[in-house]
């Protein structure tokens, strides 16, 4: 058989998503009896059904499920390597991080400031991204390494990486002041019933993907005053205090994010069932980058001298440190 080619893997991925070869072929610029018969030739070289045709329907086979999830990986891999390999031609290299604003445990600037120090240290980029967007920068090449948070117990999907996880820390719940649970020096997920988390997720189905809640998203009929013009996962930090301070939403900040922005008008409670937050570094396996070795020692040594008796490091689950 011979090798697949990364346009063959780019035209499969397409259909792949969208189900659909007239959708797939717009997306890919192209028409649609070239892109049919490129599917066709490679079901032929792999010898295997990849996609179900009916005519009134496309679906994955068994082979092509296994086939998208690989494809999407090889071409990340190959967008990562041209990324690379152009951002180490430059004249000023760099080392890319990417991470969500505030959540780096307080460790970020001594971490950096540690680093400086380094004979091999690169000046640091920061690439900044919301929530679950850390490991797709990765991925891509667009970051060399990443500051990935998480609620403990929560496994990443981290084919390819090197794992480390820095500490663990709990989480609060911020409230408006005014609000009545306030009056309540701790709560549990079920007495938040009925808020409305910045994701979108019923508060005290935390955890939960915001689509499995009944409707999907923001609730239609919780009672809560709603947020029209701003998106879910659209939110950014000041936002989001905002919204609390109105009683718009409750949200579960880290507690090193509490003490960096106390506001008159939010109270933080403590949830005794709330996960903590464990935050974790990432960096490609197969780096080999003096200036990426040195920052994650920086980082792994800054978290160990930072943690206390009462904020240990946890275990990440398997998946997470890349078994």
């Amino acid at each position: 058989m011979n090798d697949l080619e990364v346009r063959q893997l780019r035209y499969f991925v397409a259909v792949a998503e969208e189900l659909h070869f007239g959708r797939a072929a717009e997306r890919l610029g192209m028409a649609q009896p070239p892109l049919s018969r490129a599917i066709r030739d490679l079901e032929r070289q792999l010898g295997v059904r990849l996609l179900e045709r009916t005519t009134r329907r496309v679906a994955l086979a068994p082979a092509g499920q296994v086939l998208l999830r690989d494809a999407r990986t090889a071409l990340d891999a190959v967008a990562a390597a041209a990324r690379r390999a152009r951002r180490a031609g430059q004249p000023e290299p760099g080392l890319r991080l990417a991470l969500k604003a505030d959540y780096d445990g307080g460790l970020l600037p001594q971490i950096l400031a540690a680093y400086e120090g380094e004979a091999d240290a690169l000046p640091v980029r920061l690439v900044l991204g919301g929530r679950d967007e850390q490991l797709p920068a990765l991925r891509d090449g667009r970051a060399d390494v990443a500051l990935l948070p998480a609620p403990s117990g929560e496994p990443f999907d981290v084919r390819g990486l090197d794992v480390e996880s820095l500490l663990t820390e709990p989480r609060l719940v911020a409230l408006a002041a005014a609000d009545p649970l306030a009056a309540r020096p701790f709560l549990r997920l079920a007495d938040l019933s009925g808020r409305v988390l910045p994701d979108g997720t019923p508060a005290d189905q935390e955890g939960r993907p915001a689509g499995d809640a009944p409707g999907g998203g923001w609730p239609q009929d919780s009672g809560r005053p709603g947020v029209e013009g701003i998106a879910p996962r659209r939110l950014d930090l000041a936002q989001i205090f905002n919204l609390v301070e109105l009683g718009r939403l409750v949200w579960f900040p880290p507690a090193s994010l509490v003490r960096r922005h106390p506001r008159p008008d939010i109270a933080y409670r403590t949830v005794t069932d709330l996960p903590p937050l464990t935050l974790a570094l990432a960096w490609p396996r197969e780096s080999r980058s003096p200036a990426l070795a040195a920052f994650v020692r920086i980082a792994t040594a800054t978290a160990e001298a930072a943690r206390t008796p009462d904020r240990p490091a946890r275990a990440l689950p398997a998946r997470a440190r890349g078994a």
